[in-house]
């Protein structure tokens, strides 16, 4: 009974006094871990087996005990007070940068993680506790495959919670100093801690301090910041996004897409300060720096065809897709592209002063530095390789602002037309005249990337590229009256391109030649009109798709990579989706065959008229000719062997032409259908496209 008694009484006082208890066996747990270096006398028993990561827990604990037990919330208690007072948290850093015993550095990360992440007195504003943060970032992230990754990566997944919590706290991980706000709720906050730390120290017997020599890292009275504090080291290094970067670099995946992910948090900040003080850290130049290395990596016998085909690379899964084939540099290539679509993921996701520097940085340090050298080069392999990567990239593309650096880089600041070389716009000139170049693969891969550039949500693109060619209209005859008659617009024996010998060929655009375009009382052509006229553009013995179930001038596309044909199909699909641009000049241009056209002047229609002329000669001297031109269609269609016949290339030029024929009359229809708006030359309004 007695000793019952005893019990709830020594609870009671437990009850009313727990700090002094508390306090003490959180220095006899911290003094057993300094203990060990004193007494141990075995360099080689790792950490684990030790009583370290035990008494580590039994502080931790203390800690977050306490801090549940505080009458004032967001006040410290005397454990944690001790804990910053001496410096207990440098101590372990400098144990953790010794890795004594064998281990240790991993004990120490947990350590540091979990008292950030539990303990919920803001900690980071303390000196005394990103100082040795710092210094612990600094221990890891610069070696691949380190032991301790996974322990780092959850060091930097708190630390980065935390900023993204209190963006204020950015300033002292990334610079080790105070923001001007915090100043003086640091000086407020701190001399309560002093006071009562010069209270206790006069009444708590010597004992219940460790030496204060042991490890040579105690001191008396805490040192806490001040106003003048300064940086550890320069604003440009950083050793949160250093150690990021590093762990981006793991070969352990889940290690890497964790890092990449802290990343994302760090530069999602809300805060202008914050995001200001990112951008003068070394975020930017770290993470543009990763990129170049790794377009460096690419081997140069890289196959731009193998460049073309991946599809489906993610930055969290940078891997090409396992059911593709393998080629050589696949892996390099798909871990480049995987960190560009990681690159093009922070911009768009990041606060618009860092998603603005990231960009321009992107756009120095890969596309001007590296890029346009490679496009401009006089090597053929060069050419190819860049162009398609730039293809390729310019697919995954999404970010507003680092597409914005792409058109800028391509087509120049202006919106004037592509200009001679010795203007600015010289990539873009150079780039053009790629498209007519003597390397049939060169201009595929060139038209390709012209194809990728105006799918993306720019208006300048179609603005530099073809409306600056078009405003004026000075294709258009000056003057001259509407023409009366379809005979009337296409006069050929007024068009210098034709000869007499190409009118006694024989050529009909179709069997009859059609009655005078139909007109709308606003003295525009009917749509109708238009559409019949490309459907009728192509001579009936030319054609073969009537014989066949339709497939779709898409499937010829698709089919185009690798294929004899493959030249005709890219300039048409350019051309099919140039079309398909909503505004009237690019539809008068294009789509139009009744536009009187000044002198000198073609128009699509007009060259295809040429093409189809060229077409009838040379189809005299094909021996069995709809046949032929039946079993290629077929071939393409892959409905038949693909085997050699003599005109080959010819007979799938014909097919190419008939297709892109109904794609032209299809894309008219659909534009403008014929009980809905028809051709209107209206200027756009400013801005528009």
């Amino acid at each position: 009974m007695l000793s019952r008694l005893g019990a709830l009484l020594q609870e009671a006082v437990g009850a009313r006094e727990p700090s002094i208890d508390l306090l003490e066996a959180f220095v006899e747990h911290w003094k057993g871990i300094t203990n060990y270096y004193i007494e141990s006398t075995d360099e080689n028993t790792p950490a684990k087996k030790t009583d370290i990561p035990w008494r580590l827990k039994q502080m931790l604990d203390i800690l977050v005990y306490e801090e549940k037990q505080q009458a004032a919330a967001g006040e410290a208690g005397p454990c944690l007070e001790y804990l910053l007072q001496h410096k207990i948290l440098e101590t372990l850093c400098t144990l953790g940068k010794a890795e004594y015993p064998p281990g240790m550095r991993q004990q120490v990360l947990q350590f540091f993680s979990k008292v950030l992440a539990q303990v919920q007195h803001p900690l980071l504003h303390y000196l005394n506790v990103h100082r040795p943060v710092q210094k612990l970032l600094r221990l890891g992230g610069t070696v691949p495959g380190s032991l301790t990754e996974k322990e780092e990566v959850q060091f930097t997944t708190v630390l980065c919670s935390k900023i993204q919590q209190d963006p204020a706290l950015l300033t002292y991980i990334l610079e080790g100093k105070k923001t001007i706000g915090r100043k003086k709720a640091s000086r407020e906050a701190t001399a309560p801690l002093r006071e009562a730390a010069s209270v206790r120290d006069k009444d708590r017997p010597p004992s219940k301090a460790p030496d204060s020599g042991t490890c040579g890292a105690w001191a008396s009275s805490a040192q806490l910041p001040a106003e003048t504090e300064e940086p550890d080291g320069p604003i440009g290094e950083s050793s949160l996004i250093t150690s990021l970067i590093g762990l981006c670099k793991s070969k352990k995946g889940r290690v890497a897409l964790k890092a990449q992910e802290n990343l994302l948090l760090l530069v999602r900040v809300a805060s202008q300060a914050a995001a200001t003080c990112l951008v003068q850290s070394s975020a930017c130049p770290a993470v543009v720096e990763r990129l170049c290395q790794l377009h460096q990596s690419l081997p140069s016998s890289l196959d731009p065809a193998d460049i073309a085909a991946v599809e489906g690379i993610s930055w969290r899964l940078p891997s090409a897709p396992s059911d593709e084939a393998s080629f050589p540099g696949k892996e390099a290539l798909a871990a480049f592209l995987g960190w560009f679509d990681y690159c093009d993921h922070l911009i768009t996701e990041a606060h618009s002063v860092v998603s603005d520097a990231l960009a321009k940085a992107v756009a120095e340090k890969l596309f001007v530095e590296i890029l346009q050298p490679q496009l401009l080069h006089v090597s053929e392999q060069s050419v190819l390789t860049s162009t398609a990567l730039l293809t390729v990239m310019l697919r995954q593309l999404r970010a507003p602002a680092l597409l914005r650096e792409v058109v800028a880089f391509l087509l120049g600041m202006d919106q004037q037309p592509a200009a001679p070389e010795d203007s600015p716009r010289t990539l873009c000139a150079h780039l053009i005249r790629h498209c007519d170049h003597l390397s049939d693969e060169i201009s595929i891969a060139t038209l390709r990337l012209f194809e990728e550039l105006l799918q993306k949500p720019h208006e300048q693109i179609v603005r530099s590229l073809i409306l600056c060619h078009l405003e004026g209209r000075a294709y258009v005859a000056r003057g001259s009256p509407e023409p009366e008659s379809y005979e009337d617009t296409l006069d050929l024996e007024e068009d210098p391109y034709f000869t007499d010998s190409f009118l006694d060929s024989g050529f009909q655009p179709s069997a009859k030649p059609p009655p005078a375009p139909a007109t709308n009382p606003d003295g525009r052509t009917a749509v109708t009109e238009i559409v019949n006229s490309f459907l009728c553009l192509v001579p009936e013995e030319a054609k073969t798709s009537a014989f066949l179930e339709e497939t779709g001038y898409d499937t010829y596309v698709h089919d185009a990579y690798g294929l004899p044909y493959s030249l005709n199909l890219q300039v048409t699909s350019v051309l099919s989706r140039l079309a398909l641009f909503p505004h009237p000049l690019i539809h008068e241009y294009l789509l139009d065959p009744y536009t009187s056209l000044a002198p000198g002047c073609r128009s699509l229609f007009s060259v295809l008229v040429r093409v189809i002329g060229d077409l009838m000669q040379r189809i005299q001297r094909v021996p069995q000719f709809p046949g032929k031109l039946l079993l290629v269609r077929r071939q393409l269609m892959g409905q038949v062997p693909g085997e050699q016949l003599d005109h080959q290339t010819f007979l799938q030029g014909v097919v190419v032409l008939e297709e892109f024929c109904k794609e032209l009359a299809a894309i008219a229809f659909v534009k403008f259908p014929p009980h809905g708006p028809h051709l209107h030359l209206s200027k756009p309004p400013e801005g528009h496209v």
